[in-house]
Protein backbone atom coordinates (compact mmCIF):
# COMPACT_ATOMS: atom_id res chain seq x y z
CA UNK A 1 0.00 0.00 0.00
CA UNK A 2 1.43 3.36 -1.05
CA UNK A 3 2.07 5.92 1.69
CA UNK A 4 -0.28 8.89 1.98
CA UNK A 5 0.53 12.02 -0.02
CA UNK A 6 0.90 15.38 1.74
CA UNK A 7 1.54 18.89 0.39
CA UNK A 8 3.01 21.89 2.20
CA UNK A 9 3.53 25.44 1.00
CA UNK A 10 6.51 27.64 1.79
CA UNK A 11 5.88 31.24 2.87
CA UNK A 12 8.53 32.35 0.39
CA UNK A 13 6.78 30.44 -2.41
CA UNK A 14 7.06 26.86 -3.52
CA UNK A 15 5.43 23.52 -2.68
CA UNK A 16 6.75 20.49 -0.84
CA UNK A 17 5.44 16.96 -1.42
CA UNK A 18 5.87 14.26 1.23
CA UNK A 19 5.29 10.50 1.17
CA UNK A 20 6.37 8.72 4.32
CA UNK A 21 9.63 10.32 5.47
CA UNK A 22 10.57 11.50 1.98
CA UNK A 23 9.81 15.25 1.55
CA UNK A 24 10.85 17.03 -1.64
CA UNK A 25 10.14 20.29 -3.43
CA UNK A 26 7.77 20.09 -6.39
CA UNK A 27 9.65 21.36 -9.42
CA UNK A 28 8.41 24.60 -11.01
CA UNK A 29 5.50 24.89 -8.57
CA UNK A 30 4.78 28.34 -7.15
CA UNK A 31 1.79 27.40 -4.98
CA UNK A 32 -0.67 24.63 -4.13
CA UNK A 33 -3.47 26.83 -5.50
CA UNK A 34 -1.70 27.03 -8.89
CA UNK A 35 -1.22 23.24 -8.94
CA UNK A 36 -4.94 22.79 -8.20
CA UNK A 37 -5.86 25.08 -11.08
CA UNK A 38 -3.61 23.01 -13.37
CA UNK A 39 -5.32 19.81 -12.26
CA UNK A 40 -8.80 21.24 -12.80
CA UNK A 41 -7.91 22.57 -16.26
CA UNK A 42 -6.36 19.24 -17.28
CA UNK A 43 -9.21 17.18 -15.83
CA UNK A 44 -6.78 15.18 -13.72
CA UNK A 45 -5.71 14.79 -10.08
CA UNK A 46 -3.29 16.78 -7.95
CA UNK A 47 -1.12 13.67 -7.65
CA UNK A 48 -0.92 13.39 -11.44
CA UNK A 49 0.02 17.06 -11.82
CA UNK A 50 2.78 16.67 -9.21
CA UNK A 51 4.11 13.61 -11.05
CA UNK A 52 4.20 15.66 -14.25
CA UNK A 53 6.12 18.47 -12.53
CA UNK A 54 8.53 16.06 -10.88
CA UNK A 55 10.27 16.30 -7.52
CA UNK A 56 13.58 17.92 -6.63
CA UNK A 57 16.02 17.45 -3.78
CA UNK A 58 14.94 16.23 -0.36
CA UNK A 59 14.18 18.81 2.36
CA UNK A 60 13.96 18.63 6.16
CA UNK A 61 10.27 19.36 6.69
CA UNK A 62 10.48 19.38 10.48
CA UNK A 63 13.32 21.92 10.38
CA UNK A 64 11.33 24.14 8.02
CA UNK A 65 8.33 23.95 10.35
CA UNK A 66 10.47 24.76 13.41
CA UNK A 67 11.90 27.79 11.57
CA UNK A 68 8.40 29.09 10.80
CA UNK A 69 8.87 28.81 7.05
CA UNK A 70 5.74 26.79 6.28
CA UNK A 71 2.49 28.60 5.46
CA UNK A 72 -1.08 27.36 5.38
CA UNK A 73 -0.95 24.57 2.78
CA UNK A 74 -3.20 26.49 0.38
CA UNK A 75 -3.86 30.22 -0.01
CA UNK A 76 -5.64 32.26 -2.65
CA UNK A 77 -3.51 35.03 -4.21
CA UNK A 78 -6.31 37.42 -3.22
CA UNK A 79 -7.34 36.86 0.45
CA UNK A 80 -10.82 38.25 -0.28
CA UNK A 81 -11.46 35.16 -2.42
CA UNK A 82 -10.55 32.72 0.36
CA UNK A 83 -13.58 31.87 2.51
CA UNK A 84 -13.34 30.33 6.00
CA UNK A 85 -16.55 28.62 7.17
CA UNK A 86 -17.61 25.70 9.31
CA UNK A 87 -20.28 23.49 10.77
CA UNK A 88 -21.12 22.61 14.36
CA UNK A 89 -22.95 19.88 16.31
CA UNK A 90 -21.61 17.28 13.90
CA UNK A 91 -19.62 14.99 16.20
CA UNK A 92 -20.74 12.22 18.51
CA UNK A 93 -17.98 12.74 21.08
CA UNK A 94 -16.82 10.10 23.55
CA UNK A 95 -18.88 6.95 24.16
CA UNK A 96 -20.22 8.27 27.48
CA UNK A 97 -21.13 11.65 25.99
CA UNK A 98 -22.71 9.93 23.01
CA UNK A 99 -24.87 7.70 25.22
CA UNK A 100 -26.00 10.69 27.28
CA UNK A 101 -26.84 12.70 24.18
CA UNK A 102 -28.75 9.82 22.60
CA UNK A 103 -30.76 9.25 25.75
CA UNK A 104 -31.66 12.91 26.14
CA UNK A 105 -32.40 13.33 22.47
CA UNK A 106 -34.80 10.38 22.41
CA UNK A 107 -36.76 11.10 25.55
CA UNK A 108 -38.66 13.96 27.09
CA UNK A 109 -40.84 16.69 25.75
CA UNK A 110 -39.67 18.39 22.53
CA UNK A 111 -40.14 21.77 24.20
CA UNK A 112 -37.68 20.84 26.95
CA UNK A 113 -34.82 20.32 24.51
CA UNK A 114 -32.42 23.18 23.86
CA UNK A 115 -32.02 24.42 20.30
CA UNK A 116 -28.56 22.86 20.26
CA UNK A 117 -29.92 19.48 21.34
CA UNK A 118 -32.67 19.69 18.73
CA UNK A 119 -30.05 20.39 16.05
CA UNK A 120 -27.88 17.55 17.32
CA UNK A 121 -30.84 15.16 17.22
CA UNK A 122 -31.63 16.22 13.67
CA UNK A 123 -28.09 15.28 12.71
CA UNK A 124 -28.35 11.89 14.42
CA UNK A 125 -31.55 11.13 12.53
CA UNK A 126 -30.74 12.63 9.14
CA UNK A 127 -27.05 13.54 8.84
CA UNK A 128 -26.07 10.35 7.03
CA UNK A 129 -28.60 10.00 4.23
CA UNK A 130 -28.91 7.03 1.90
CA UNK A 131 -27.32 7.32 -1.53
CA UNK A 132 -29.24 9.73 -3.73
CA UNK A 133 -31.06 11.39 -0.85
CA UNK A 134 -30.48 14.79 0.76
CA UNK A 135 -29.55 14.81 4.43
CA UNK A 136 -30.51 17.33 7.10
CA UNK A 137 -28.79 20.72 7.18
CA UNK A 138 -26.11 21.19 9.85
CA UNK A 139 -25.47 24.27 11.96
CA UNK A 140 -23.30 26.58 9.80
CA UNK A 141 -21.06 29.54 10.63
CA UNK A 142 -18.79 32.07 8.95
CA UNK A 143 -15.22 32.70 10.14
CA UNK A 144 -13.93 35.25 7.66
CA UNK A 145 -11.72 35.59 4.61
CA UNK A 146 -8.11 34.65 3.95
CA UNK A 147 -6.90 37.48 6.20
CA UNK A 148 -8.05 35.32 9.14
CA UNK A 149 -6.11 32.21 8.02
CA UNK A 150 -3.08 31.61 10.26
CA UNK A 151 -0.15 29.30 9.56
CA UNK A 152 1.16 26.78 12.07
CA UNK A 153 3.69 28.46 14.35
CA UNK A 154 2.17 31.92 14.00
CA UNK A 155 0.15 33.58 16.77
CA UNK A 156 -3.61 33.33 17.06
CA UNK A 157 -4.66 36.84 18.02
CA UNK A 158 -7.59 37.28 20.37
CA UNK A 159 -9.13 40.76 19.99
CA UNK A 160 -8.86 43.17 22.92
CA UNK A 161 -12.66 43.13 23.25
CA UNK A 162 -12.86 39.32 23.39
CA UNK A 163 -14.02 37.61 26.58
CA UNK A 164 -12.14 34.40 25.80
CA UNK A 165 -10.00 32.77 23.16
CA UNK A 166 -10.14 29.00 23.09
CA UNK A 167 -9.16 26.18 20.78
CA UNK A 168 -11.41 23.87 18.78
CA UNK A 169 -9.53 20.92 17.23
CA UNK A 170 -11.10 20.19 13.86
CA UNK A 171 -10.57 18.85 10.37
CA UNK A 172 -10.77 21.32 7.50
CA UNK A 173 -11.44 20.58 3.84
CA UNK A 174 -9.87 22.78 1.13
CA UNK A 175 -11.79 23.38 -2.11
CA UNK A 176 -11.23 25.36 -5.32
CA UNK A 177 -14.17 26.35 -7.53
CA UNK A 178 -13.51 25.53 -11.17
CA UNK A 179 -14.38 27.64 -14.18
CA UNK A 180 -17.46 25.41 -14.55
CA UNK A 181 -18.70 26.47 -11.09
CA UNK A 182 -18.03 23.03 -9.57
CA UNK A 183 -16.21 22.63 -6.24
CA UNK A 184 -13.05 20.51 -6.40
CA UNK A 185 -11.67 19.12 -3.16
CA UNK A 186 -7.90 19.38 -2.76
CA UNK A 187 -7.60 17.60 0.58
CA UNK A 188 -7.77 17.93 4.36
CA UNK A 189 -5.77 19.46 7.20
CA UNK A 190 -5.97 19.63 10.95
CA UNK A 191 -7.35 23.00 12.09
CA UNK A 192 -7.81 25.14 15.18
CA UNK A 193 -11.20 26.82 14.85
CA UNK A 194 -10.29 29.45 17.47
CA UNK A 195 -13.42 30.92 19.12
CA UNK A 196 -14.72 33.05 22.01
CA UNK A 197 -16.65 30.54 24.10
CA UNK A 198 -17.53 32.96 26.91
CA UNK A 199 -19.32 35.23 24.44
CA UNK A 200 -21.07 32.23 22.90
CA UNK A 201 -22.26 31.03 26.32
CA UNK A 202 -23.95 34.38 27.07
CA UNK A 203 -26.58 33.61 24.44
CA UNK A 204 -26.52 31.23 21.48
CA UNK A 205 -27.50 34.19 19.27
CA UNK A 206 -23.97 35.47 19.93
CA UNK A 207 -22.53 32.46 18.10
CA UNK A 208 -21.88 34.55 14.99
CA UNK A 209 -19.87 37.09 17.03
CA UNK A 210 -17.89 34.37 18.80
CA UNK A 211 -16.74 32.85 15.51
CA UNK A 212 -15.31 36.06 13.99
CA UNK A 213 -11.79 35.15 15.03
CA UNK A 214 -8.74 33.81 13.18
CA UNK A 215 -8.31 30.10 12.54
CA UNK A 216 -5.09 28.16 12.01
CA UNK A 217 -4.40 25.27 9.67
CA UNK A 218 -1.84 22.50 9.75
CA UNK A 219 1.19 22.85 7.54
CA UNK A 220 0.38 19.67 5.62
CA UNK A 221 -2.56 18.96 3.33
CA UNK A 222 -3.59 15.30 3.11
CA UNK A 223 -4.41 14.57 -0.53
CA UNK A 224 -7.19 12.09 -1.22
CA UNK A 225 -9.94 10.64 0.93
CA UNK A 226 -10.27 11.38 4.64
CA UNK A 227 -9.71 8.36 6.91
CA UNK A 228 -12.93 7.19 8.51
CA UNK A 229 -11.47 7.33 12.02
CA UNK A 230 -9.19 10.24 12.93
CA UNK A 231 -7.55 10.10 16.35
CA UNK A 232 -5.59 12.99 17.77
CA UNK A 233 -4.62 14.91 20.88
CA UNK A 234 -5.43 18.51 21.77
CA UNK A 235 -3.25 20.15 24.40
CA UNK A 236 -2.37 23.51 25.89
CA UNK A 237 1.18 24.34 26.94
CA UNK A 238 2.01 27.03 29.49
CA UNK A 239 5.66 27.94 30.01
CA UNK A 240 6.62 24.76 28.18
CA UNK A 241 4.56 22.51 30.46
CA UNK A 242 1.31 20.71 29.61
CA UNK A 243 -1.56 22.63 31.26
CA UNK A 244 -4.31 20.48 29.74
CA UNK A 245 -4.62 17.73 27.19
CA UNK A 246 -7.31 15.44 25.90
CA UNK A 247 -7.76 13.02 23.00
CA UNK A 248 -10.17 13.96 20.23
CA UNK A 249 -11.90 11.93 17.55
CA UNK A 250 -13.05 12.92 14.09
CA UNK A 251 -13.77 11.33 10.73
CA UNK A 252 -17.14 9.96 9.70
CA UNK A 253 -16.98 7.04 12.17
CA UNK A 254 -17.16 9.63 14.94
CA UNK A 255 -19.63 12.03 13.31
CA UNK A 256 -23.40 12.29 12.98
CA UNK A 257 -23.04 13.71 9.43
CA UNK A 258 -21.19 12.49 6.38
CA UNK A 259 -18.56 14.76 4.89
CA UNK A 260 -20.53 14.67 1.63
CA UNK A 261 -23.66 15.95 3.40
CA UNK A 262 -21.75 18.83 5.00
CA UNK A 263 -20.15 19.70 1.66
CA UNK A 264 -23.52 19.59 -0.09
CA UNK A 265 -25.14 22.02 2.31
CA UNK A 266 -22.28 24.49 1.91
CA UNK A 267 -21.90 24.38 -1.85
CA UNK A 268 -25.62 24.34 -2.63
CA UNK A 269 -25.44 28.14 -2.40
CA UNK A 270 -24.44 29.87 -5.64
CA UNK A 271 -22.51 32.42 -3.56
CA UNK A 272 -20.04 29.65 -2.72
CA UNK A 273 -19.61 28.41 -6.30
CA UNK A 274 -17.87 31.42 -7.84
CA UNK A 275 -15.08 30.34 -10.23
CA UNK A 276 -11.59 30.65 -8.80
CA UNK A 277 -12.62 31.03 -5.15
CA UNK A 278 -10.91 28.99 -2.45
CA UNK A 279 -13.01 27.57 0.40
CA UNK A 280 -11.76 26.20 3.71
CA UNK A 281 -14.59 24.42 5.52
CA UNK A 282 -14.23 23.12 9.08
CA UNK A 283 -16.30 20.10 10.12
CA UNK A 284 -16.79 20.52 13.86
CA UNK A 285 -15.41 19.11 17.11
CA UNK A 286 -16.37 17.39 20.35
CA UNK A 287 -13.38 18.36 22.53
CA UNK A 288 -12.82 21.76 24.18
CA UNK A 289 -10.55 22.80 27.04
CA UNK A 290 -13.17 25.46 27.87
CA UNK A 291 -15.65 22.69 28.71
CA UNK A 292 -13.17 21.48 31.35
CA UNK A 293 -12.93 24.91 32.97
CA UNK A 294 -9.60 25.93 31.42
CA UNK A 295 -8.98 29.65 30.97
CA UNK A 296 -6.09 30.40 28.64
CA UNK A 297 -3.59 33.23 29.02
CA UNK A 298 -1.48 35.19 26.55
CA UNK A 299 1.58 33.16 25.67
CA UNK A 300 -0.13 29.78 26.08
CA UNK A 301 0.47 27.47 23.12
CA UNK A 302 -2.29 25.43 21.49
CA UNK A 303 -1.10 22.13 20.04
CA UNK A 304 -3.34 19.91 17.94
CA UNK A 305 -1.74 16.67 16.84
CA UNK A 306 -3.47 14.21 14.50
CA UNK A 307 -0.69 12.18 12.82
CA UNK A 308 -2.98 10.99 10.01
CA UNK A 309 -3.16 14.64 8.92
CA UNK A 310 0.56 15.36 9.06
CA UNK A 311 2.67 17.64 11.24
CA UNK A 312 1.27 18.93 14.54
CA UNK A 313 -0.44 22.33 14.51
CA UNK A 314 1.01 24.74 17.10
CA UNK A 315 0.02 28.36 17.74
CA UNK A 316 0.73 30.72 20.66
CA UNK A 317 -2.09 32.90 21.98
CA UNK A 318 -1.62 36.63 21.55
CA UNK A 319 -3.83 39.46 22.78
CA UNK A 320 -4.63 42.13 20.20
CA UNK A 321 -4.82 45.87 20.66
CA UNK A 322 -8.15 47.65 20.90
CA UNK A 323 -9.12 48.79 17.40
CA UNK A 324 -10.26 52.24 16.37
CA UNK A 325 -13.89 51.82 15.31
CA UNK A 326 -15.08 55.39 14.96
CA UNK A 327 -16.79 55.83 11.60
CA UNK A 328 -15.80 58.91 9.59
CA UNK A 329 -18.44 60.49 7.38
CA UNK A 330 -17.48 61.66 3.92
Amino acid sequence: MQAALYLSQLKEGGVICRRGDDARRVLNATSTYALAQEAIAAGTSLAAVIETHGLGDAVDLNALAAAGKLDCPVRHPDPAHMHLTGTGLTHLGSAATRDAMHAKAKSGDEEQLTDSMKMFRMGLEGGKPAAGQEGVQPEWFYKGTGVAAVASGDALESPAFALDGGEEPEIAGFYVIGADGKPYRLGFTVANEFSDHVTERINYLYLAHSKLRPASFGAELLIGELPDDIQGTSRILRNGEVLWQKPFLSGEANMSHTIANLEHHHFKYALFRQPGDLHVHMFGTATLSFADGIRVEEGDVFEIDAPQLGLPLRNPLQRGERPATEVVGL
